[in-house]
């Protein structure tokens, strides 16, 4: 079993208070920060860019982990690396050489890693997992935080751990969307252990005790 990471996102977040937000989940305990980057084209909603990033970067020691949900990412992952992105994120829909994509972030020095939608298949990101840090399956359709979770996408990642398991690769599998205390024990059953948290963690009243419980669920 894979070491239980908790990635809180900040699209839930108070971005008036944003460092102090940041530095409230770090105490919290959260293993990474999960920053959503959209720009109103490849899903639709507007959200933030590499300044926020930056911003995020000097608030925490913590691994900053980036997606972006953006047409044509590898203008922009040069731009998010030097902002502070540890770990970023390019949907294999929005790549038009997703190898190539995978390529450039790993030349830029950060980890690479691919997301899928829920109804894109598995052979999409098939022949470029040994290039991989993570992927990132979302749980639901990407745009919107307070979604829920969309059931049938855990078979879809059981699919994948096995998948991952018989090629002995060493990749984590990241689930984004829905995910709360009722629903992370089967992603994390199936396989999951990277998860992206955004109102379960930021609208609780206390973070610490909500990512104890997000943990405590992926764990049983």
């Amino acid at each position: 079993m894979k070491t239980i990471r908790i990635a809180p996102s900040i699209l839930s977040a108070d971005f008036g208070r944003l460092a102090e937000e940041v530095r409230a989940v770090e105490a919290g305990g959260a293993d990474l920060v999960h920053v959503d980057v959209m720009d109103g084209r490849f899903v639709p909603n507007l959200t933030i860019g590499p300044v926020v990033v930056k911003a995020v970067r000097a608030a925490t020691q913590l691994p900053v982990d980036v997606h972006l949900m953006i047409a044509e990412p590898e203008r922009y992952v040069e731009s998010f690396r030097e902002a502070g992105a540890d770990l970023i994120s390019v949907h294999a829909e929005a790549c038009l050489h997703l190898h190539r994509a995978v390529e450039q972030i790993r030349a830029s020095g950060a980890r690479a890693s691919v997301a899928v939608n829920p109804a894109t298949p598995l052979s999409a990101i098939e022949w470029v997992l040994d290039d991989l840090s993570m992927v990132l399956l979302m749980t639901v359709n990407p745009g919107f935080g307070g979604q829920r979770y969309i059931p049938q996408v855990t078979r879809k990642i059981a699919a994948l751990r096995a998948l991952l398991d018989r090629r002995g690769l060493d990749v984590d599998l990241e689930v984004d969307g829905g995910v709360h205390p009722a629903t992370i024990g089967a992603a994390a059953a199936a396989g999951a252990n990277v998860f992206v948290a955004g109102s379960a963690v930021f609208e609780a009243p206390d973070y610490r005790a909500a990512i104890r419980a997000l943990r405590a669920g992926a764990e049983e």
